[in-house]
Order: C-alpha cells, then structure tokens, then sequence
C-alpha cells in the first residue's frame, strides 16, 4: 500500500514539475515580447517634433519626414525623397464610347438608372477625424500612433499589420457546401469588379464610405481600388481605400488604408506605415486614421476619391487622396515586375475571415452590409477610371464583375441607359444562402 502511495506522490511531483517548467517558459516568452515591443514601439516614436490627441481616441505623432519609417528598409537607404510627382495626375477625364462588360445582370430599367446617376453626382466628401484637433507642420508627416495593446496582439512584432497569405483555398475543417462559392484565396471573400488586357499605369473610383460590421477580432472588411500583377498566390499589389481591421487598428472604425505586397503577402508588405515601404510626402493625411461622416442606408453618401497612379519618371506608384492631395508612394525597390504597370485594376470589397467557405459563415460585412441588389441602401463605387497608355484617364473598355461567393456577397455592375457606370457590391456574409 505505500509504495502505491509513493508512487501516486511521486506521478503528482512530476505533473507539478512539469506545470511550471510550462508556465516558467511561457512567462519567459511573454516577456521577451513584451520587450520586443517596447523596442519597436520606442523606435517608431523617436522621431515625434509634435504630437496630437484626436477626439476619437487616436494620437498622431508628427514625425521628421526625413526620418518616417520607410527608411528602414534596407532597400531604400539612401532614398532620396520625391516631394511631388512629375506626372501631371490632374488629367481630364475621357468618355470611352464604346464598352465591353461582362457581368450577371443583363436587363436595366433605363428610367432608374438615371434617376440614380443623378443622386450620387451630388458626392459628399468625407474627411478624417483627428483634422479637427490640429495638423502637422511642413517637413513632418502624420502618423497614427500603434498601441502597446494592438502589437502585443499580433502573432508577432514582424506579422502586425501584414494580411495573412492568400494561398489556394485548402483548410481543414468543413467545407460548407450550400454555398455558391467561388472562393480562390484562402480565408479571403471578394466581391470586385475588375479590368484585364492592358499595361496599366493607373486607377482611380470613388468609394462610397460605410462601416461594415466585423464579428470577431480577426477579421476585417475593405473597400479598395488595386492594382496587381502575377498568379492570384504569388502577386504584387497597391492598393488604398478604406477598412475595419480591428487586428490592425485595435477597434470597429472606419479608416483609410494603404497596402502593397511584392511576394503575395507571404512575407512582405503592411498596411500603412506598419512596416518599412511607403514613403509619405503630405502633411495633412494620416494613414491609419479614422474617416467621418459615414454613409448610412438611404442617406447622403458620403465618398474618398483613391487614385494609384505611376509616375513615368521614376517609376514610384503614387496614392492620391481626392482630387489633389498626394499622400506618397511606394518605390520601385519594393518590387520586381509592378515597377513596370500593372496587370490588371480592382474595384470592390474584401472580406477576411478564417470562417470563409466553412459552416458557420463568418457574419462579417462587406460594404454596409446589404446585397448590391439592394440599391438605395447598398454600397457603392462610382467613376471608375483607369490609366494606361494613352493621355487621360478613362473609363475601361472591358470590365468583368465577380464575387467569391455570391450568396454571402453580391455584385452588379451597371452600365446600360448612363453615362457613367456605378458598381454596386457588398453583402451581410451569414444569412440563410449563407449559413
């Protein structure tokens, strides 16, 4: 009987041991991160001539713009910086008489097709909301200050701010079969529309500017205007429009974004300026910072004009902010083959969630959450333009729109009976079609 007890005491002894060597390394651990982002955080701050509190919470630090974070990045030592494009990104627009499109809704009802073109020709602009506490100086650049909490959040200080790779749609787990799915990018829902054919230099729309709900921490919802070259797993990109990434920012407004990746999102590229990349020229745009009025069903629609232009100089790929405010650019040293034009131009939304393609759906909006058929209340992108080799920009000839999943979100691009086409996307994600 006692060595039965003896060895119980001793199983127990070692269960103990065993515990705390766990705890011991994880402590270990946590606090070698805690560390880490103390460093980064320090680093990211120690240029800050100035610094403003947002009424919404944020802090934006005015930071040397000889000194923001791009030149950390080993490709752009030395980089001197271009402080305004030498393309004349102002161009006229130009009417293409004659279009191409391919999409899934044929008939139009002409007489309300105008009706609506005449409503969104009165845009609202919509503006950001840390504007109202200050600005920042000439030479400095606005920066939206990461949290202590949003880094410690991360999987690690190297993965904050970086989507997850859009590999080939393979997961574990079930697969939901009532959807009419689509899906190609692992864990990524697109309802877009979007051009092929040409070496394109440019792209430009106007994004209707909403706040989507987003179900869990994770996950976020986006409304952009892309530019990609390469396969669907391996692409480079820039893109800029607007996001709820609670991830990245660390809650459920809606802000506007910049994102590039040169290898897929495997390994390079961020939103903003989370990492080395961008190079940031104004001083009156944050990236990162919160966007306001917001449209809502059935009121005024409230709009940010994005435009990804090419300088044909010096090859740097410009982000525009409405009509003439150029927030900065990403050099040709981030990339291989975008440095030269671009593949193809997006318009639309993305969902990102671990739940996509699988029983339950993820219950994350895209747009305002309504089905483009939906028109009074849907969301919405207008004046879509693109730039290749000729003088101005212009409407695409050719345009395809496309959704991942069309029960959960939906598309409908419209063209007939108006001047100028409208993109309606967006959807609720879980619903009955979409369970």
């Amino acid at each position: 009987m006692g060595k039965v007890l003896h060895f119980s005491a001793m199983r127990s002894m070692i269960f103990i041991l065993f515990g705390l060597l766990i705890t011991v390394h994880g402590g270990s651990l946590s606090r070698h991160k805690i560390l880490e982002v103390e460093r980064k955080l320090k680093h990211l701050r120690r240029h800050s001539l100035k610094t403003i509190k947002s009424e919404d919470g944020d802090v934006i630090d005015c930071i040397d713009i000889n000194k923001q974070p791009a030149f950390d990045h080993p490709a752009l030592k030395g980089h001197k910086i271009q402080m305004a494009p030498t393309y004349n990104s102002a161009k006229e627009d130009i009417t293409v008489g004659t279009r191409t499109t391919r999409n899934r809704n044929h008939s139009r009802n002409g007489k309300m097709m105008n009706q609506r073109g005449e409503e969104l020709l009165s845009l609202t602009v919509a503006s950001q909301v840390w504007q109202k506490s200050g600005k920042c100086p000439e030479a400095t650049i606005p920066v939206r200050r990461i949290t202590k909490r949003e880094l410690l959040k991360a999987d690690s200080v190297e993965d904050y701010g970086r989507k997850k790779p859009s590999f080939s749609h393979h997961q574990n787990g079930q697969v939901n079969k009532n959807l009419d799915s689509f899906v190609q990018l692992k864990n990524h829902s697109k309802a877009i529309l979007f051009t092929v054919g040409y070496r394109y230099l440019g792209g430009k729309a106007d994004l209707r500017v909403c706040n989507p709900f987003v179900e869990k921490d994770d996950e976020y919802s986006t409304s952009q205007v892309a530019l990609l070259t390469g396969s669907y797993n391996d692409f480079e990109c820039v893109e800029s429009g607007w996001a709820v990434n609670p991830s990245v920012y660390g809650d459920r407004q809606t802000r506007l974004f910049v994102y590039w990746t040169a290898d897929g999102s495997k390994k390079t590229g961020c939103f903003d300026l989370t990492c080395p990349g961008f190079i940031q020229t104004s001083n009156e745009i944050a990236l990162g910072a919160a966007i306001y009025p917001i449209s809502i069903p059935g009121g005024l629609p409230y709009t940010i004009t994005i435009y990804i232009y090419k300088d044909p100089y010096t090859n740097n790929w410009w982000v525009q902010y409405g009509e003439k405010t150029n927030i900065g650019y990403w050099p040709p040293e981030l990339f291989e083959t975008i440095s030269y034009n671009a593949q193809s131009v997006e318009w639309g939304g993305e969902v990102y969630s671990s739940s996509i393609g699988h029983t339950p759906h993820t219950a994350t909006q895209m747009g305002n959450g309504q089905f483009a058929s939906v028109l009074d209340f849907s969301s919405a992108i207008t004046r879509m333009r693109i730039h290749d080799n000729s003088e101005s920009l212009k409407i695409p000839e050719w345009v395809t729109d496309y959704s991942d999943e069309y029960n959960c979100y939906d598309v409908w691009y419209m063209s007939d009976y108006i001047d100028d086409p409208q993109f309606y996307y967006g959807g609720p994600g879980r619903n009955p079609k979409c369970p």
